[in-house]
């Protein structure tokens, strides 16, 4: 129960007004789907172990939200089994004059409870009354949910994504419940979201040059091009015209692409426009990042009597 008063210690605890299966199905999606808060204490923890010795700030981040998400976790979970009160009771009568039996009276009953009131039938047949690792139509929780690249700067932008995600899901789901209680707890997890991304945003600033992700720098012949591919309709904007966000380089609008590649012979005789950078540049800040990365990790990992944690006396 360590997660649980971890909760309780910022003030906060879970109720609910009354029971609600319905809702108890949706809300699986942010225990067992893929913008879940498993997904996320899973993503953040396996990440976590490539920043143990190179960075050890990062680490501690990561490893920090992670227990966080696991606590949201159970906070989820806690919620769906009080939304599921009462189902477990109910199974385990063998009366037939039970509420629950009398409900699903008849095989035409039992479709109109499941159906028309979106009950999940694995909570009644499987875990009696209790949440399940799924999603809200029973899809089981799989690890293909998680990304983890090895390169920091691509995994805190995938962490940035995935606290998108989630925060959008408890919005949404929000609208689905008139219960005071449920909606204070889901705008808790939905406000912890908007502080996890703005952690993962600051510590990605910290890595500094952090773009492109990764080592390679990108080919100045092809970062600024932008391809029209909407015959006869030509829109303009931030993303194709003045500089690039990021390398600051001048948008090329290539009106007809199709004349752009015969032209250039597949691009292959392209040469680079609206940018200063050039190859022999970007071969030079190649070897360049590439010395200093490896060297950050090397330095900050032994290749002999290796230890994962020390311990005071």
């Amino acid at each position: 129960m360590a997660c649980l008063v971890k909760f309780k210690s910022v003030g906060k605890d879970i109720r609910v007004s009354k029971p609600d299966p319905r809702f108890a199905r949706l809300l699986l999606e942010q225990f067992g789907g893929a913008n879940g808060e498993l997904k996320a204490a899973m993503q953040y923890f396996t990440q976590a172990f490539s920043c143990k010795q190179p960075y050890p700030d990062k680490y501690d981040l990561l490893m920090d939200i992670s227990i966080e998400e696991f606590s949201h976790l159970e906070i989820v979970g806690a919620t769906i089994q009080m939304l599921l009160s009462g189902v477990s009771g109910d199974l385990k009568a063998s009366a037939d004059e039970s509420e629950i039996m009398q409900t699903m009276n008849g095989k035409a009953a039992k479709e109109s409870f499941m159906h028309e009131a979106m009950f999940n039938p694995q909570f009644a047949v499987l875990s009696g009354g209790g949440p399940t690792l799924t999603d809200s139509n029973g899809n089981p929780w799989t690890a293909a949910y998680v990304t983890a690249n090895g390169d920091l700067t691509v995994d805190l932008r995938s962490n940035i994504a995935a606290e998108s995600r989630a925060k959008i899901v408890y919005e949404y789901l929000m609208s689905f419940t008139d219960d005071p209680y449920v909606k204070e707890t889901l705008r808790f997890l939905m406000t912890r979201e908007v502080a996890h991304y703005q952690q993962f945003e600051a510590a990605l600033n910290s890595i500094q040059p952090n773009f492109p992700p990764g080592v390679l720098q990108s080919d100045p012949r092809y970062s600024n091009l932008y391809f029209n591919m909407s015959d006869g309709v030509e829109i303009k904007g931030a993303w194709n015209e003045g500089q690039s966000t990021q390398l600051r380089e001048e948008w090329q609008y290539v009106a007809e692409p199709l004349e752009k590649v015969k032209k250039s012979n597949g691009l292959t005789e392209c040469e680079p426009e609206g940018t200063e950078r050039t190859e022999k540049e970007v071969l030079q800040a190649d070897k360049a990042l590439a010395k200093e990365r490896s060297e950050e990790i090397k330095q900050a990992t032994p290749l002999k009597a290796i230890q994962w944690s020390t311990y005071g006396e």
